[in-house]
């Protein structure tokens, strides 16, 4: 990896960022296209100074996005959204930004191209945001035939978005919904994983233009899942079912915050099992050992917990005698 030169276009999100760190700590020279670079500074100190360099620069600006790729010989290809709001649509973060990136890193010579994609990618599936990530991956293959495609189960981390919402939700609240009846199985991959394997793939040239589907070492229903967040977060909650089409009617609504918590879309792939498909190849052909969520949801979902981290001292006290 030494003097590598590396552009990651969406290095700031959770999965990039973890990216960043690694091939930083290997000697690659990183340019990180972000929407908002002063935000991407947090990324400099991954790496020795002049390291890592984040740029302003849209997922449609190809002029900027040629500039940034010239002269590397690496391309990771990692933003994506999971609502669309305004100009940000399934169709230009997932499909024709990502076209226009694996073009732009042909004509430039590019010798390894990488996408992130998604478990569930499909064209004709229900839910935009799959039927984006599976058009997205075909013309990525177009463009670049030997691009790599990486498509991960749910992801989840320190920064993630979808156990950080249910422990805010758990403090909160006297009870959780069970979208569907919470029956739609997962198999949850850790950020750290992902990250692993997209840098592995990178020295093998048996991965160009292979799809990689990533998950965990265990399959859970949406049920098994928030069951466990709670015996994490010790906060004893309701498991209440809502109807898609109930949270369907709710979400419509939710959907005209800035930030919505939950779209229509989203109930869709709730829907839909996400889990790591038969015979094909993932973490174990990488050489990368996947992390459970058990062991994982404990080290940064404790701030959910009643006293932090540490039971109270009371509590701690009745447990020793």
């Amino acid at each position: 990896m030494n003097n590598r030169r590396v552009t990651i276009v969406g290095g700031a999100g959770l999965t990039g960022r973890n990216i960043v760190k690694r091939l930083a700590a290997r000697g690659a020279v990183i340019t990180v296209a972000s929407r908002n670079a002063v935000a991407a500074g947090f990324l400099r100190p991954m790496g020795d100074v002049g390291q890592i360099a984040p740029f302003d620069v849209g997922i449609a600006d190809g002029a900027m996005l040629a500039r940034l790729i010239a002269g590397r010989d690496t391309v990771i290809s990692c933003a994506g959204i999971l609502a669309e709001h305004g100009r940000n649509s399934f169709d230009l973060v997932h499909h024709r930004g990502p076209a226009m990136l694996a073009r732009l890193a042909a004509e430039a010579g590019v010798r390894r191209f990488v996408h992130v994609s998604a478990i569930g990618a499909d064209p004709r599936s229900p839910s935009a945001y799959a039927r984006s990530k599976a058009a997205g991956e075909a013309s990525v293959l177009a463009a670049f035939p030997g691009a790599t495609i990486m498509r991960p189960s749910l992801i989840f981390g320190p920064e993630d978005g979808a156990f950080n919402l249910f422990g805010a939700m758990a403090r909160a609240l006297p009870a959780l919904p069970l979208i569907g009846g919470g029956r739609t199985r997962f198999q949850p991959v850790f950020v750290d994983n992902v990250a692993d394997a997209i840098v592995a793939v990178l020295d093998r040239p048996e991965a160009e233009g292979r799809i990689y589907e990533l998950g965990g070492p265990e399959i859970l229903t949406f049920r098994q899942m928030l069951e466990l967040l709670l015996r994490v977060v010790r906060r004893p909650r309701a498991l209440v079912p809502v109807p898609a089409g109930l949270a369907s009617f709710l979400a419509y609504f939710l959907e005209f915050l800035p930030d919505p918590p939950l779209t229509r879309d989203q109930i869709k792939l709730l829907q839909i099992d996400n889990v790591v498909g038969p015979g094909m190849p993932g973490l174990a052909e990488l050489g990368v050992a996947p992390a459970a969520l058990g062991l994982v949801l404990p080290t940064y979902l404790d701030r959910f917990r009643k006293g932090g981290r540490f039971p109270p001292m009371v509590e701690a006290a009745n447990r020793l005698t």
